[in-house]
Order: C-alpha cells, then structure tokens, then sequence
C-alpha cells in the first residue's frame, strides 16, 4: 500500500464504543478512521460509496445484522476487508462470519494489539482465524473442516446456515420481547397468517422445533437482543 494509510470504517451502534475503537486504530501512522455508522442499512449504503480497506462490523446491530451486511456487500465488493466484532465468543458464529465474507473475527474484549495486527493482515487479503493467519488458499479448507464438525451435531446441508431475511429478523426480535402472533402483525402491518408462514420458514432454516427455540438461538448468536438501545 506505500505511504497510503489503511482506510477504516467502524459499524457499531455503541457510540462509546466506536470511540475506544476510533482511538485505537487512529493511535497507528498507517491507518485512518474514514466514517462511523450505527445500522446496518447505512452500512451497507455508505460502505458501497466510501470503498473502505477494512470495515470494523458488530454483529448485532439494527436493521441488518453484521453477517447479512458483509454477506451482501462481499458479492458486490469482494476486496473489502471485514472483521467481526461480538460480545459472544462461539466457535460455530466464527463459521457463520467467515462464510460470510468476514475475514477476521474477534470478541469485543480483544486486546488493541491483536485488532491492530488483524486489520493489517485483513487489508492485505489475509484471514484471521484463532490468532493464525490464513491465505485465502488455505479458508476453504478450514470452512470445510467446521463445517463438518458443525454437521455432524445435526441438520441437513440444505438447511444448515440459511440467513433469515430481514423481515425474519425483526419477527423474531419481536418474539423475544414477548410479542404474540397478533400483536407482531400489528407491530409490522402485516397479517397474522403472513406472520405464521414467516414463523415457519424460521423455525425450518434454523432447524429448531418453536418461536421460544428460535429467540433463543438468535440472542445467543448475538442477532438480536431483549430491548433496543439509544
């Protein structure tokens, strides 16, 4: 890259926390905080136009969660570098990242050195996985690898890591806030029957037998959470 700094964009809907993280990576000569967003829709939008080398993307934030972000924006711009960033440390959410597109995935509390580290290695192509650095040669096996290792606790190919859509997603944020069918039609201005065939396509995707099932895999996933946060 020369003397050109590291572009950086940060996609989280914590402001303080995006504030650590802009300290940290403006600390280094060779990288530079370009824009910080809040939702996943102005995500995607802004990342689209701004052309980042690394996106700095929460998991869990509103209107499009992390993976579906990167996911759609690595089909349209598959050299942007991307690194996940969660509260929930799960070896199964790593698989879901880097299928993704994410080439890096980290726990919130990483120490500063460490990210530094990824968002230089993210930026030149590499992967980050576990603390070792990967090729992009060397992804596809490790994918394939945890993907037979998840397989093996149950699911058919077909079904296994479906994305919700967004619609599903804001059903089932609805669901873990005690929503019942009737108020999330209300809620959403749909029908009841819309709700339930939304309903059951969730509950196949993410092969699980009931809505209670459903929250809970998402809010252990980091997809959505129990109340919305300013």
């Amino acid at each position: 890259m020369g003397d050109r700094k590291i572009s950086v964009m940060i996609v989280d809907d914590h402001p303080l926390f995006r504030q650590g993280l802009r300290r940290v990576i403006e600390a280094e000569d060779d990288m530079e905080v370009i824009i910080e967003v809040g939702d996943g829709e102005e995500a995607l939008r802004l990342a689209q136009k701004m052309v980042p080398d690394v996106i700095m993307m929460d998991v869990n934030i509103p209107t499009m969660n992390g993976l579906q972000v990167t996911r759609s924006l690595k089909a349209s711009l598959p050299n942007i570098g991307v690194i996940m960033l969660t509260a929930y440390h799960d070896d199964e959410q790593i698989f879901h990242a880097i299928k993704a597109g994410a080439g890096a995935y980290y726990p919130k509390d990483v120490t500063p050195r460490k990210l530094i580290e990824a968002i230089r290695q993210v930026s030149q192509g590499n992967y980050v996985i576990d603390d070792n650095v990967l090729a992009k040669s060397q992804v596809a096996s490790w994918l394939l690898k945890q993907f037979e290792q998840i397989s093996a606790f149950g699911g058919s190919p077909d079904e296994l890591f479906v994305p919700l859509s967004p619609r599903e997603m804001e059903i089932l944020q609805l669901i873990a806030r005690g929503y019942s069918n009737k108020e999330i039609a209300h809620e959403l201005g749909i029908s009841r029957q819309t709700v339930k065939n939304h309903m059951t396509s969730i509950l196949r995707k993410l092969s699980v037998n009931d809505r209670t099932q459903a929250a809970l895999y998402a809010l252990r996933r980091g997809w959505i959470r129990l109340q919305d946060t300013d």
